[in-house]
């Protein structure tokens, strides 16, 4: 799989980028139906992003750096390069709620409202993000077998065969889980009532679950110890979330009219 899409003035571009932005595209126009959904202002919500969206970028490269430290603590120049890939979603995902936070007391936004906007836009650009790990031939899981492996679409197949073997399209699994929470995230907002910051914490919760159980078949994980990193974090997102929707299922204040 040739990760590199075409040169432009002699600087290779990589389907990794190209994907990755389009997830961001998309993402930003789904936040701008969800917007509409509950009656917010949309300059507003597009300030927010401005702001979060190089924050969310940077925390995923920290984040990345401080499991792999051992690597970077001699090139620190390398930190910067993340061309060269390393970046994790949950730093982004824990750097773009703390700058929503904050953008959100800023402009005085609900927050919680703000949330519920930006939780179908994350899900749905985290399963288009996962076709750039494809490319890149990164983020899959361990070997299967070519019989496994041949009820997968030839492109896949071929993806997947890398150094002589097959592997786990863990980027699929994912992609997929991530799609199917993004369609019900869809359905139940429009559908159901809920409490301010319900669809935030069930997209939360529904990818951690996911995550938890895929990211047992990868054989990239940031390690702590003898615990994947992903899962201890997936974990806790889980955990976090429900309590967070009982929280608010018990605060009338925070339903919708």
């Amino acid at each position: 799989m040739n990760p590199i899409a075409f040169n432009l003035f002699g600087l290779p571009i990589a389907w990794y980028g190209i994907i990755i932005s389009f997830a961001i595209i998309v993402g930003y126009f789904v936040g701008q139906l969800q917007s509409k959904l509950y009656d917010m202002d949309f300059d507003k919500i597009t300030d927010v992003f401005i702001v979060a969206l190089p924050i969310s970028v940077i925390c995923a490269r920290l984040y990345y750096v401080i499991f792999e430290w051992s690597y970077y603590k001699n090139d620190l120049m390398e930190i910067l390069n993340i061309r060269g890939g390393g970046l994790a979603i949950h730093g982004g995902i824990l750097g773009a709620i703390l700058s929503g936070y904050l953008m959100a007391r800023y402009k005085k936004i609900d927050f919680l409202k703000l949330l519920d906007v930006v939780g179908p836009p994350f899900i749905i650009a985290q399963a288009i993000g996962r076709w750039g790990n494809f490319f890149n031939s990164e983020a899959h899981g361990g070997e299967v077998s070519k019989e496994f492996i041949s009820h997968f679409p030839s492109f896949i197949q071929k993806g997947m065969y890398i150094d002589g073997a097959y592997y786990h399209p863990t980027f699929l699994y994912e992609s997929s889980w991530n799609l199917m929470v993004f369609i019900f995230l869809m359905i139940i907002s429009r559908k159901v009532k809920l409490y301010k910051g319900s669809i935030f914490f069930l997209y939360l919760m529904l990818y951690s679950i996911g995550r938890f159980f895929i990211e047992g078949l990868r054989t990239d994980s940031l390690m702590i110890g003898p615990f994947r990193m992903a899962q201890l974090i997936s974990l806790i997102f889980i955990f976090a979330a429900l309590i967070f929707l009982i929280v608010l299922n018990k605060r009338k204040t925070t339903k919708y009219i």
